[in-house]
């Protein structure tokens, strides 16, 4: 079992006592100082166990709360790291420790419990155990079973899929106990990678779109046979606020996700400047909470469809969504399918897409980084955190940009994070032109922009997150975009698309009944919470247009 090492040189016993609820599923420890805790880490790691938790009291008799925190962290970079501070020092403590909250020292400042059942306390307490399974330990129970003989980028693309949906899983070779009972059940000749859902039969698959279709439907389940109020195409966080607005507020809705819920936000480690979360939430998680509170509201989730055409509708007649699973008819259209990485478009590289090359953070990936050093490209705040979820991992991290610095793209709370880990680097003016290696990268080679000079470095993963290129293709030309392909709204649009003068509403596009929200919309802020807030408020201008049609 993972350990909870509970360090105080005075109420050792008291946090022990609290922390026996979690007896059953942790082992749980107690020493007096932070030389033990370190120690004692270091034995637990030397047998084969894992730490998921340090909490210390905030005074230590033998070293600063801070310094014995980089210590722990050098021996498990993965635990997660608490001061529960006695109430007689609480407030004295609070200011002094509140900087090292703020660079990422340690992940929660509580006060300890001052009597019997403190869910405050502990529901923090569990938020970070969540997060340390969820990112860390393997699952002890698997929705979905893998059978792979290797680890290959499909493999590793189901993985990341099935992470991204909240979805415990586990790959197994075809020789051992578990592939061989998942193999008996597969039908004819296996091709691999195997994949087994929620007990059902065992099928091979080719790609992850037929994991999906697996798990949420076969090609004639998008069965809407009715004209539904609203279509929400794409369920990142602009699309899920809208699915969670429009279907409390009434509105029959529909979203349609090709890949997994919560889009590009959904693959970020820890957010930490989300509104309402002090200690963070990862994409993952945020994404599973909206969508289950818009399926409480009785909107309906289709995944694992790309949407291939809108057909708009006229004289009253509704839009129609095309997909290759069927077809949606919609009195109104909210297009929330944000944006993609770029491509970096260096040969080399592209090649080793899914083998050490990948787009996004690739939550999954970084597991295999566990002592290499690997590079992160991109100066926004999804590189930042990228970059500080690796540093769990890898035994190096460095951040590559163009630019000379990061102040102008990335929040400073990240810059300061980046600033104090020790396993964090950054590379500024400074961009990848080729990278190779046997099977899979092993190198890459690095361009200093300002003399030219070109250096070659050891790499075992390049995590590609450059900005951002818009996925709207399938839209039609009555749907105007700027130079970009980024969907124009309001008052972005040209004056000669403008109605008798006046401009389509803040979230209107030029084909009336269609919306756009969130990143793919020209001008938006492309961050969670703004996309959040043009989903919510995309929703009365939806209500005004449905009542209108009616």
């Amino acid at each position: 079992m993972p350990a909870l090492i509970l360090v105080s040189g005075q109420y050792a016993d008291f946090l022990l006592d609290e922390f026996g609820r979690y007896r059953r599923d942790y082992d749980l420890h107690t020493v007096a100082s932070a030389a033990e805790a370190e120690e004692l880490a270091r034995e637990i790691r030397a047998q084969g166990g894992d730490v998921a938790l340090f909490v210390a009291e905030s005074v230590l008799p033998d070293a600063h709360v801070l310094e014995a925190f980089g210590r722990w962290r050098a021996v498990v970079p993965t635990a997660r790291r608490v001061v529960a501070a006695h109430w007689s020092r609480f407030l004295t403590d609070a200011d002094a420790l509140r900087a090292g909250l703020a660079k990422g020292k340690f992940d929660a400042y509580l006060l300890m419990p001052r009597g019997v059942r403190d869910e405050e306390f502990h529901t923090a307490v569990t938020e970070l155990l969540s997060d340390w399974g969820s990112t860390v330990a393997a699952p002890e129970v698997e929705t979905v079973r893998i059978v792979s003989p290797v680890s290959d980028a499909l493999t590793l693309s189901i993985r990341d899929f099935l992470d991204r949906m909240g979805m415990p899983n586990g790959v197994h070779h075809p020789d051992s106990p578990v592939g061989r009972e998942i193999l008996a059940d597969h039908a004819g000749a296996a091709s691999y990678p195997v994949v087994q859902a929620m007990s059902r039969t065992p099928v091979s698959v080719s790609s992850v779109h037929d994991v999906a279709i697996m798990i949420y439907g076969q090609p004639d389940d998008i069965d809407v046979d009715t004209i539904v109020d609203l279509a929400i195409v794409g369920a990142g966080p602009a699309g899920l606020a809208a699915a969670v607005y429009g279907a409390s507020e009434g509105l029959t809705t529909v979203i349609v996700e090709s890949e997994a819920v919560g889009g590009q936000a959904g693959t970020s480690s820890m957010i930490r400047n989300y509104l309402g979360f002090p200690r963070g939430i990862s994409g993952m998680r945020l994404a599973q909470r909206a969508r289950n509170q818009a399926i409480r509201f009785g909107a309906r989730f289709f995944t694992g469809w790309p949407v291939t055409a809108l057909v708009p509708g006229s004289d009253g007649a509704p839009h129609v969504l095309r997909t290759d699973g069927g077809e949606i008819r919609a009195r109104a259209v909210v297009v929330a399918t944000g944006v993609a990485y770029r491509k970096l478009r260096v040969p080399g590289v592209d090649a080793l897409t899914g083998l050490g090359v990948y787009y996004g953070s690739a939550m999954t990936a970084a597991r295999e980084t566990e002592g290499y050093g690997v590079v992160v490209v991109g100066g926004g705040n999804s590189a930042g955190q990228a970059a500080i979820h690796l540093a769990r991992y890898a035994a190096s991290v460095t951040i590559l940009i163009r630019r000379p610095d990061l102040a102008e793209t990335m929040s400073r709370y990240l810059i300061g994070e980046i600033d104090y880990n020790p396993r964090i680097t950054v590379l500024p003016c400074s961009e990848v032109v080729d990278g190779g290696g046997d099977g899979r990268l092993e190198w890459l080679d690095v361009r200093d922009t300002t003399t030219g000079e070109v250096r070659r470095r050891e790499a075992r993963g390049l995590f590609l997150l450059l900005g951002a290129a818009p996925h709207c293709d399938w839209l039609p030309e009555s749907v105007v975009r700027d130079d970009n392909g980024f969907v124009l709204t309001g008052r972005d649009v040209p004056r000669e698309r403008w109605l008798d003068g006046l401009p389509p509403g803040n979230l209107a596009t030029t084909e009336p009944g269609v919306f756009a929200a969130g990143d793919i919309r020209a001008g938006s802020m492309k961050r969670v919470a703004a996309a959040s807030g043009e989903g919510a408020s995309v929703v009365p201008l939806v209500h005004a247009w449905v009542e209108s049609v009616r």
